[in-house]
């Protein structure tokens, strides 16, 4: 079986889940075709990114004349299928803030898209936003079947504005990652379409779950927290910066370092120089998987003080690492997290309970930080096996076609 991947910037250094994802199912015997609807022009940390990036067709590469061309050649072709391709267009462009213009370019790349997924039995799209949206116009224009993940929050903040009971409508099935993320799902379709939403929950693989070498326990003496994620405002670096004041003022030794970049950085480098936190905080930029794995390993505990999620993956892979985890009670979160068994859940912006779980996993001893970490890995094994959920996708995949 041939599977058409479909992402709107692919690879990226945060979406390990989804190569992990395209690995399992080849391994599984699915054929995967790799689509981009962007070429991403950022930092790539991980060399199995680079090889990623090597085998990934990117749409908007053929440039604005093949475009044009493209969509002037459905229309010719198959001119009844074009325009319920652009009604479509239409009716999702007037729900959307994005407008009707960014749309009908949505609509050319579905006609490029067409063309190039032929000889798919299925199309596949990660995230229901405009990826989603191609992957419909794709299937309108007489392209593959297809589904898609919805991830969040992006997805859950605009239901109706990125058109997704008419996704779901048309899809032959939806993937959430949580429970969470089904109800949200399920808050914008009739119940008749509820059975179509799919929990298949992201993973991480052998080298977590079964690594070549024993995973050691947290160390009582370390005193490093570890943030990892992109510098965005969801992401709540910002709180987790004045609970790191808060934690400095009681004379604790401790540093977090936080892995990851973006359009806030501007912002978090000045007010950790305003807070005078220098010494407790290490910027570390993007790194490779193998960084960032020994970063979660020299750490105590991981901290996420998002405002948002779906359920991040690497919560799956310091659990895996038997680390605890110090997350916002947000999204699917708490369906990984158990409080005082596996971290610590606060409140989401609550800075003051962030700093206090801070205080509590620096004074926890080396045996209750094992209990938790080894707590943690057993959840993950049970759970986020990305070969026991690739192997469920693809099953549904196989039963779509």
């Amino acid at each position: 079986m041939t599977v058409a991947y479909l992402v709107n910037q692919y690879p990226q250094t945060s979406q390990s889940f989804i190569r992990r994802e395209i690995a399992a199912l080849e391994a599984a015997g699915v054929n995967i075709q790799r689509f981009s609807l962007r070429r991403f022009t950022g930092k790539l940390a991980d060399p199995a990114d680079e090889a990623e990036r090597s085998k990934t067709r990117v749409v908007l590469d053929v440039g604005p004349l093949q475009l044009a061309l493209a969509m002037l050649g459905e229309l010719f072709t198959r001119s009844a299928k074009f325009f319920a391709a652009l009604r479509l267009t239409i009716r999702a462009g007037n729900k959307s803030d994005r407008g009707l213009l960014r749309h009908f370019a949505y609509l050319a790349e579905a006609c490029v898209l067409r063309k190039w997924v032929c000889d798919a039995d299925h199309l596949h799209a990660h995230f229901g936003t405009n990826s989603a949206t191609v992957a419909m116009l794709c299937r309108e224009l007489g392209g593959p079947p297809y589904s898609f993940t919805a991830h969040g929050p992006e997805e859950f903040d605009a239901l109706e504005g990125l058109s997704l009971p008419d996704k779901i409508e048309r899809a032959k099935f939806v993937v959430a990652i949580s429970s969470f993320g089904k109800a949200q799902l399920c808050r914008c379709c009739p119940p008749k379409s509820w059975h179509k939403i799919q929990i298949i929950r992201c993973g991480v693989d052998e080298s977590f779950l079964h690594p070549a070498e024993p995973v050691s326990p947290p160390s009582e003496q370390s005193r490093q927290f570890a943030c990892i994620g992109r510098f965005e405002s969801q992401k709540g670096h910002l709180q987790l910066l004045d609970a790191i004041a808060q934690v400095a003022s009681t004379g604790k030794q401790f540093q977090v370092v936080l892995v990851g970049d973006g359009s806030m950085r501007p912002l978090i480098e000045q007010r950790i120089a305003e807070l005078k936190i220098a010494d407790h905080v290490r910027l570390a930029g993007w790194l490779s998987g193998a960084q960032v794995r020994a970063e979660i390993l020299a750490s105590r505990a991981l901290i996420l003080a998002s405002f948002a999620e779906g359920l991040p993956v690497v919560i799956m892979e310091s659990l895996a690492l038997g680390r605890p985890v110090i997350a916002s009670c947000v999204a699917g979160i708490p369906e990984l997290v158990e409080p005082d068994k596996s971290g610590w859940l606060v409140p989401a912006g609550d800075g003051a309970a962030l700093a206090s779980a801070m205080l509590d996993a620096l004074s926890a001893d080396a045996g209750k930080l094992a209990e938790m970490g080894n707590r943690g890995r057993q959840r993950v094994l049970e759970n986020h096996d990305s070969a026991k959920e690739a192997a469920r996708l693809a099953a549904l995949f196989r039963a779509a076609g």
